[in-house]
């Protein structure tokens, strides 16, 4: 989205600042995750910093890494400088740190 809608299209292109919040604040909002999305006291404050002129999307790739030797779908990015969890830099230059901070979410969130 952040490379074809808005760095690389011909023609009309979206306003970044409006790309950025259909993929943080539009999207927990959709799935009932009322509290992320800004950053805003009080809110869960996940952050990517991003290198917008590196980003790069590599062709998806199918592993099969899953129990039982069940397959997915993978797609690496690149020109994501860190991805920042509660705190704590997950990953650096695309490469996870080692750091777990997050949690699993299961469902909206009662939030108020």
């Amino acid at each position: 989205m952040l490379t074809y809608r808005v760095r690389d299209r011909y023609g009309d292109r979206l306003p970044l600042s409006a790309v950025i919040k259909m993929l943080s604040h539009d999207t927990a909002h959709a799935v009932g995750l009322h509290d992320r999305g800004l950053l805003q006291p009080g809110y869960q404050a996940d952050v990517n910093v991003l290198d917008f002129d590196r980003l790069h999307l590599h062709a998806p790739q199918t592993v099969y890494d899953l129990p039982s030797g069940g397959r997915r779908i993978i797609q690496r990015a690149e020109g994501y400088v860190a991805t920042i969890v509660r705190g704590e830099i997950v990953h650096a230059d695309s490469a996870a740190t080692g750091a777990l901070p997050g949690r699993l979410v299961r469902g909206p969130q009662l939030f108020g």
